[in-house]
């Protein structure tokens, strides 16, 4: 049974790739710093192992290492989003989101790479459709997502020669309870203009292009940024007002 490692499982997309992954006959590693979210996430699911771990802390990386001598895949899902002006974004906020999104995702990487040479596994570094195209209030969320698609190709290149790949997937605009939460109506609308396909992805829609680069199916398939997004970077040249 091929056995893969999802960090932030607790919720949307990475619970939703933890499940696909499961349903494929895959045993499961979850990882969330959310002990009981991830409990109540768990207690539905089989072949799963739960880890209540922070991914920027180097002693939980450590640890959920020592417990994993072989990993056909490491999806590096886990993120904090932070929005504001750059004029708000003070060093403590940068570095909050730094320390998860590149820092942590450097992290399990580097520790967890001795057992996916064993496995010759596959990783998958979730950046985001902020790391290929600016947008206002994402200094730090943009930035540190843009730094992910560069480690990503620097693992491609370096831990190819071990069987190893190393492949990003950027959401856009994706249909979770957060986004729909904090999304206003008028938000809804001008992604709904923006994107070719108007409408948000779903959670589900991640989970298989994830799976997929994790899968036999695409084993001459690295270094690559695959956007998710509905044509949403195909857009940024235009407005959406002359495609009308």
């Amino acid at each position: 049974m091929k056995t893969a490692l999802v960090t932030g499982a607790a919720r949307g997309i990475g619970l939703a790739t933890a499940r696909l992954f499961i349903e494929r006959g895959w045993h499961v590693h979850l990882l969330d710093r959310d002990g009981a979210e991830l409990e109540r996430a768990g207690a539905a699911l089989e072949n799963a192992t739960l880890h209540v771990r922070d991914i920027s802390v180097g002693q939980d990386v450590e640890a959920v290492a020592a417990a994993l001598p072989s990993l056909d895949a490491l999806v590096n899902n886990a993120g904090v989003a932070d929005f504001g002006p750059i004029a708000e974004t003070g060093f403590d906020r940068w570095r909050t989101v730094m320390d998860t999104n590149l820092d942590g995702t450097f992290r399990m990487t580097q520790a967890l790479t001795p057992a996916l040479k064993a496995a010759s596994g596959a990783i998958v570094n979730i950046a985001s459709i902020s790391g290929l195209r600016a947008s206002t209030l994402r200094v730090a969320y943009g930035t540190s997502k843009a730094a992910v698609i560069q480690l990503t190709l620097q693992q491609a290149v370096e831990l190819g020669e071990h069987g190893i790949r190393a492949n990003a997937v950027c959401p856009g605009p994706v249909r979770t309870k957060l986004a729909m939460a904090v999304h206003t109506q008028d938000i809804i609308d001008a992604y709904h203009d923006a994107i070719p396909l108007n409408r948000y992805g779903t959670e589900d829609e991640l989970a298989r292009v994830i799976c997929f680069l994790c899968s036999d199916d695409a084993s001459y398939v690295t270094g690559q940024c695959i956007a998710v997004d509905g044509g949403f970077e195909a857009t940024g040249i235009g407005l959406p007002a002359l495609r009308r």
